[in-house]
């Protein structure tokens, strides 16, 4: 399509892919969606992206990105059935991390029916010099149907610039806030999800003697709502990337000390990777063979060590030690689900140290054609990132993040570290030696 040019959209709901090619010294773009009436949002709540990644309505959700061997994709979802009679508008956005567009190869943006993944219309940016946002296209209303425009107008003011200019409140690092009362973590599921029926492939799965809480876990304290008349809270736009030359970051320094921190693993396979921003999403979603487990192995400030995972239903619990839970056992992969670990920043100073990592349960034999996401999300600060490396060896096993206390702040540690383990070991026990946790493992299933 050509700057300005504009086609019907016949689908009920859409899939927008933003993909770019990545490369030495090319800045990390973002994608994300304003919900207008009359040129501007409603509230703040009408703009989604990584720090606000759905809409109340459920009508347009940020489902993240995908890298492939020499291109990244940032995906949103847009239902048109469910967008409310007077949003008019949805403008579909980019801005760049650390560089201009003009730095940035390759951008483009697609529309795709998220029912069959049908290319409905595609607009390729190629004129971007200083630009740090980008106005990519917009979805829009005319007479009872939506149709897609190309638009193409770059802002040299970045996300905050763009976003106020439709009237959000953005939450600049100059202002001073105010200090938030800590909220309480979501509340655990009452009962674990049902185990998949299938033996465990691998030997010494489970710890002989995994920490068993006793006591039922008390029902958190409610909410104490804010005052009607208190002004809302202005959007917060920081995140935090993890990279090889800066592998740590700060929890207490990011606004991370309290509430609860999901912890989301997405993955595809590199082999099904194929055309224009090489299809990532629904290379995941179809990739329904392979099984990816989600763990974390934790050590308490009292000495007490165990295991968070799917495989002898290990699920946890956040209200009581050890104080993490995982959410269920997902096989799809899928970026609007994936795996999900939860960790309760109220009891931060009860954990000594986790560490978060993967295994892979069957349908891939190693890591290598893989390619996962990982994202550490606190309820409050910045959300923390980073992909892991391709892999090189035969490994079924994956070190992700080592968090560790330090002086009552919890600092990430970004490990991405592929493990190979020995005949007859498991991955649980191969990445328990690694780091030195000491605990004695048996067999296991799920």
């Amino acid at each position: 399509m050509l700057k300005g040019a504009n086609v019907p959209v016949p689908a009920h709901s859409v899939r927008i892919e933003l993909a770019w090619r990545t490369g030495p010294g090319v800045p990390d773009v973002d994608a994300s969606a304003l919900l207008l009436t009359g040129g501007r949002v409603r509230s703040d709540a009408d703009f989604v992206f990584y720090n606000q990644p759905a809409h109340s309505s459920g009508a347009v959700r940020h489902e993240g990105k995908r890298s492939g061997s020499d291109a990244v994709t940032d995906t949103l979802f847009v239902d048109l059935s469910r967008i409310e009679p007077a949003v008019e508008r949805v403008v579909l956005a980019a801005s760049a991390d650390g560089g201009t567009f003009g730095r940035v190869p390759g951008l483009g943006i697609r529309v795709l029916d998220a029912s069959g993944g049908a290319e409905l219309a595609r607009f390729d940016s190629q004129d971007a010099t200083v630009e740090t946002a980008f106005i990519l296209g917009e979805l829009y209303r005319r007479q009872g149907a939506w149709k897609f425009r190309a638009v193409g107008q770059g802002y040299d003011s970045g996300l905050e610039g763009l976003a106020t200019d439709f009237g959000i409140s953005v939450d600049s690092p100059q202002k001073s806030a105010a200090p938030q009362a800590p909220h309480a973590a979501p509340q655990q599921p009452a009962a674990s999800p049902a185990p998949y029926p299938d033996a465990s492939r691998s030997p010494y799965a489970l710890p002989t003697a995994p920490f068993t809480p006793s006591a039922q876990p008390p029902t958190p304290t409610a909410q104490v709502p804010l005052p009607p008349t208190a002004p809302p809270t202005p959007v917060r736009l920081s995140k935090v990337t993890l990279t090889k030359e800066a592998p740590r970051v700060s929890l207490a320094k990011q606004g991370g000390t309290s509430g609860a921190m999901r912890v989301n693993l997405n993955w595809q396979s590199r082999k099904q990777f194929s055309g224009w921003g090489a299809k990532l999403g629904r290379a995941a979603a179809n990739h329904s063979d392979l099984d990816l487990d989600l763990c974390a192995l934790y050590e308490l400030a009292d000495g007490r060590k165990g295991v968070v995972q799917a495989l002898g239903n290990a699920f946890g619990a956040l209200h009581q030690p050890p104080y993490i839970h995982l959410d269920g056992d997902d096989r799809t992969g899928a970026v609007e689900s994936g795996e999900n670990l939860t960790v309760n920043l109220d009891q931060k100073d009860k954990f000594r140290r986790l560490l978060i990592f993967v295994t892979i349960y069957e349908g891939a034999r190693s890591f290598a054609d893989l390619h996962a996401t990982v994202t550490l999300q606190p309820q409050f600060g910045a959300p923390i990132e980073f992909f892991l490396d391709e892999c090189t060896v035969p490994s079924t096993v994956c070190a992700l993040a080592l968090i560790t206390n330090n002086g009552g702040d919890l600092v990430v540690q970004r490990e991405a570290r592929y493990l190979v383990p020995a005949r007859g070991v498991s991955p649980q026990r191969t990445i328990d030696q690694a780091y030195g946790w000491g605990m004695n493992w048996t067999p296991g299933r799920k």
